[in-house]
Formats: C-alpha cells, structure tokens, sequence
C-alpha cells in the first residue's frame, strides 16, 4: 500500500493554489536549517523538544527551517506524520522562519499529494529529491519534477550519494525555466555550483563545501546539519563574510558528523549534550562508544560555549539509548 493512502487531508488542490511566499523569498534565504526530530521513548514524535530546537535556531538567527529532510528522517515517518509536522512547524513557527517541507518520493503521485497537502497546510516551499532506487532516465526526470513545479515553489535536491543518480545541469537547465522552480540544493560539489550561479541560478551548499560555495562560488547559503548543534558560528559562516579561520574550526565538526550515514552523527551528538532524549528509530542506531568519545573531545576542543544546550556534554553508555522498531 502506498504511503499517501487514506490521507485525512483532501489531495485535490489546484495547481494554482496561492502560497504565502514568493519564489524570490525563499531564494533570498542564506542560512536554512535541516532540524532533527526528536523522539519520545515510544518512537513518537517529542514535540515539545522539537519546538525547543527551533526555537533555539531562530534565536540564533536562522532564516528557514527544512522539515522531515534527510536529517529530520522523513524517510522514517508515514506521510500523516511528515505533513503533520510541517504545519505544525508552520503554525508555531511561520510568522518567524519560512518552513521548507520535505515532500519527496520516488513515486511522482506520492510526491505530488505530499507536495499539495504540504502548500495546503502552509509551507513556503517543498524540497525534492530525484526518484531513488528505482530511477528513471533523464527524460523521467524532468517528466517527474515537471508534474510537481505547477504545485508552487520547488527546490530540487541534488544528493546522488543517496537517490545514486546524479541530476546533471542538462535537466536542472530545463527545469530552471519554470517560474516556480526556486533552486538546487547542490551536494556534487563546487565547481557545479560555480556552473549554476554563473547561469542565474539560485543554489544552497552543504556543510562542507558551504564557506568556498557561498564566498567563492556564488552560491545563496547553505542547507545544514552542522547548524543543529553549533547555530550561531554557522550563521556567522554564511552571513558575516569570508573566514576560512572559521571554516577551518568547524571542519573537524563537518567531518564528524559524516562517520556514519546522517543522521546518525547528529542524533548520537544532540543526545549527548543533553538536548534530545536517546531514542532512535530503526534502522538507525548511535553511534560506537569509540565514535560517542571522539564527540565529546570535539565539543571540548571547539568549546562547549559554541553547542546548543545547558548540560555538560557527556558519553552516554549503550544501556543509555533507547532503540524502537515499531513506531
């Protein structure tokens, strides 16, 4: 059964349904977080916590919030759960951030009722990766975004690690031509972001490449994971101007938080500072002890002053955790 069956949403919204947000709002926007979810012991969602790290993210001068991303694990939530997330983050949260939904899918008409159920309950502008697993060819691929820009705003997401197909500039070209087509978030690399904003077109870095993207290469700002523990000197990155003395602090975070698939880094790494309860649904699991220790030399290394959170950073034991298989 697909996922977007017996929806208590209606999924039959016009194509010329009238969003709050401009195209060229949500281009302008430099500095986006991709928020975790956080978890009760049961597996639910802890909402609670979760309006306590975007709340944490807008005082720290965040301009958009991604929800149920990769990082946010979408992929780990019924499409009930994803669209309830996002209008709840757009009625708590959307006269102070734009809100990015998620509403990708390797099935356009999963992706498309996610992407009208997402503008119905408020978003700004839905992200979406390329059909994975079961790819298509290149002509599939404009046919598939081409079914979703009528919708409203798009950000194509480009993360060929994840869908294993990359999406060249010969469709991004084509696709750029509609007016609802906002931008890339880019993950190939600096020299396609050079490529796109030479062309015009709007493009959001990732964590490591973001400082020669934005200050370098053109590119509008950055769609983070970083910024889930460390706000303030992300912000600074992308909007205070070049400082590759900063960049190179933050590498070392950068490239912990890859050691293992995102976002297992990050989940391990909140729960340890105290500001998400160890819980994680399967098939994700924390990381090592080994891996939990280098976390914490980290903090201490870049400051504790830097992360989010109160409590003293610590290494949490395996017993600590709590991992749910039927959620």
């Amino acid at each position: 059964m697909l996922r977007g069956s017996n929806l208590p949403f209606s999924t039959s919204i016009t194509s010329n349904f009238n969003n709050r947000t401009s195209v060229e709002e949500v281009r302008s926007l430099r500095f986006i977080t991709a928020v975790k979810t956080p978890y009760l012991p049961s597996g639910k969602f802890d909402l609670e916590v979760y309006d306590n790290l975007v709340n944490t993210q807008i005082a720290n001068g965040v301009e958009g919030i991604l929800v149920a991303g990769s990082t946010g694990e979408g992929q780990l939530m019924t499409w009930d759960e994803q669209i309830m997330l996002i209008a709840h983050t757009v009625n708590s949260f959307g006269d102070k951030v734009k809100v990015i939904g998620n509403a990708g899918s390797n099935c356009t008409k999963e992706a498309i009722n996610a992407t009208e159920r997402g503008f119905a309950v408020g978003m700004d502008a839905a992200l979406h990766i390329n059909p994975y697993y079961g790819k298509t060819s290149m002509q599939g691929l404009v046919a598939h975004y081409n079914s979703l820009l009528p919708i409203g705003p798009i950000i194509v997401y480009n993360v060929p690690s994840r869908s294993n197909q990359d999406i060249p500039p010969s469709v991004v070209e084509i696709l750029a031509q509609n007016p609802n087509f906002v931008g890339i978030k880019e993950c190939v690399g600096n020299e396609r972001v050079k490529l796109y904003t030479d062309k015009g077109i709007v493009v959001w870095s990732v964590d490591g490449l973001s400082h020669e993207a934005k200050w370098d290469c053109g590119a509008v700002g950055v769609q983070s994971v970083a910024s889930n523990l460390v706000p303030g000197l992300m912000r600074e990155l992308m909007i205070k101007g070049k400082n590759p003395t900063l960049n190179s602090k933050l590498i070392p975070l950068f490239k912990w938080l890859t050691i293992e698939p995102s976002p297992i880094p990050l989940s391990t790494a909140l729960a340890q500072l105290g500001v998400i309860k160890p819980v994680f649904r399967l098939p994700y699991v924390p990381l090592s002890k080994e891996q939990r220790v280098g976390f914490v030399n980290l903090v201490k290394e870049m400051g504790r002053e830097h992360f989010i959170g109160e409590n003293d950073v610590q290494v949490l034991e395996d017993d600590d955790f709590i991992i749910v298989d039927r959620y």
